[in-house]
């Protein structure tokens, strides 16, 4: 790692403390004479060695940051802000109206499952930690969740936390004399995600954060992004295009149908926040067109359920399609678990069903020990949703494994494990050269990161060939100049 100065510097530097060789994690350090900025404050997730990142003091004392901006509230680019505030942060987190409300949701389930995670390996006996800690606790995320400061809506009256600038803008100055000013223009990713452009001592880098797909079914198409000169893109889906989307989920419902046919459980691992809507969604448009079973369906995730109210919520009807908030209501049928009893019940429903339930990449959360239980059964199905981590149970459910690991034990796979291409809310590659192509101007440098190293380095080639820039893929700790 290379090393960074704990005092302000001279000439604005940019360095890069997640999100440089994986996926997860992101971190980026903006600061210079008038201001210290981290951009997103992502936990890492997947493979051991970067999961133990979490646990690294921070690079840069953390009191010495003026202000963090978060991208958007999934937990690889806001759950780390417990950790920072803990480790003596006390600057405001910066963030859309949108993010704020899921992000308190997300960083409190976050704390509450590594609680009870730390306590279920004392138990078990599965750490090799005496005692096992969590990495944070609810207390912790209490504080983060007092930090978040939430821009005003654009078109508001400006303020003291943010002003107005135009319909997909907003921006907000920050730091020793206000030197630093921080917008966040629309990325459709999921509610509330957004660019940022962060600018300081005349050098501006924007952040492109996950950017969204321009025919996500909910939320309206991400903005045209504002010129900058150094760019920090994603690449999550650098290396592929997605496949043109099914308007019928045909595959989805193949699977469903075999899997009721046969009298199994069908378990749909799903991000709570974004993803879990899209699933509902198409699952309700199935049942309505007689095109599966009508079957019971639950959602077994209290943040889940939590983030559909706020997508429900008409406060946030401006970032989504016409149609999607009466949709969203419209969800009827649903049957929720918000208890661990009634979540346990599941593992032996009686009558065939479906499960959505929380996380995305079998990481963490309920649909654990559903898998644990149902993964034995040749008539059940898990269907992945989404982009599965290199490291991730999902992963390795997706690539074939015989067997996984939960909880300390291994569990034999012989359900049926059905990939869905229909449900990525990630810009593929094309679409990100696409978001390059709409700046106002050729940046000067583009810096290619939150992606496995494969698909960094194809978005950085496909860069090369497209644009008249300079094209880094950064490692964990580079720093750069910021001209």
């Amino acid at each position: 790692m290379d090393d960074h100065p704990q005092a302000r510097t001279a000439a604005p530097a940019l360095t890069f403390y997640g999100a440089a060789g994986t996926v997860t994690g992101s971190k980026f350090l903006v600061d210079g004479a008038r201001g210290r900025v981290l951009v997103d404050c992502g936990l890492y997730q997947g493979e051991k060695r970067w999961r133990e990142r979490n646990w690294e003091d921070f690079p840069v004392p953390p009191e010495t940051i003026d202000a963090v901006a978060l991208t958007h509230a999934h937990l690889d680019h806001c759950g780390y802000l417990p950790a920072l505030v803990r480790g003596g942060f006390t600057g405001p987190a910066l963030t859309t109206v949108g993010t704020a409300a899921l992000a308190a949701v997300i960083l409190r389930d976050s704390a509450r499952l590594q609680e009870e995670e730390a306590e279920g390996a004392r138990r078990g006996g599965w750490s090799r930690h005496d005692p096992p800690l969590p990495l944070y606790d609810v207390a912790d995320a209490e504080r983060a969740i007092a930090a978040l400061q939430p821009l005003e809506p654009a078109g508001a009256a400006d303020g003291d936390r943010g002003k107005s600038v135009a319909p997909d803008t907003q921006s907000v100055c920050v730091g020793p004399g206000a030197g630093v000013e921080v917008t966040f223009v629309r990325a459709g990713h999921i509610l509330g995600s957004s660019s940022v452009l962060v600018e300081v001592d005349g050098a501006g880098v924007l952040f492109s954060g996950d950017l969204g797909r321009p025919d996500h079914p909910v939320l309206l198409p991400r903005a045209r992004p504002p010129a900058a000169r150094t760019v920090v893109i994603e690449s999550t889906y650098g290396d592929r295009a997605h496949p043109e989307v099914d308007p019928e989920h045909r595959v989805m419902a193949d699977a469903i149908r075999r899997t009721i046919g046969r009298g199994g459980t069908v378990v749909i691992p799903a991000f709570a926040v974004d993803r879990t809507e899209i699933v509902l969604l198409a699952i309700a448009d199935l049942i309505e067109r007689h095109a599966i079973p009508d079957v019971p369906v639950w959602v077994d995730s209290p943040m889940a359920l939590a983030a559909l109210d706020i997508y429900r919520d008409p406060a946030h009807a401006a970032e989504l399609r016409p149609d999607a908030l009466e949709r969203l209501r419209r969800l009827h049928g649903l049957r929720s678990a918000h208890t661990a009893e009634e979540s346990i019940r599941l593992n032996t429903p009686g009558t065939p069903c479906i499960i959505v339930s929380a996380s995305g990449m079998a990481t963490g959360g309920r649909v654990i020990h559903h898998l644990r239980h149902l993964l034995p059964q040749s008539r059940n199905s898990v269907l992945l949703t989404g982009y599965q981590a290199v490291g991730t149970r999902g992963r390795d459910l997706q690539e074939g494994a015989r067997e996984v690991k939960i909880t300390g034990h291994y569990v034999p796979v012989r359900a049926e494990i059905v990939t869905l291409d229909d449900f990525s809310v990630h810009a593929d590659a094309d679409e990100l050269l696409t978001w390059l192509g709409e700046l106002p101007e050729t940046p000067e440098t583009v810096h290619v990161v939150h992606g496995e190293p494969a698909a960094a380095q194809a978005l950085a080639d496909g860069i090369r060939r497209q644009f008249d820039c300079a094209v880094s893929v950064p490692r964990y700790g580079e720093r750069v100049l910021l001209d």
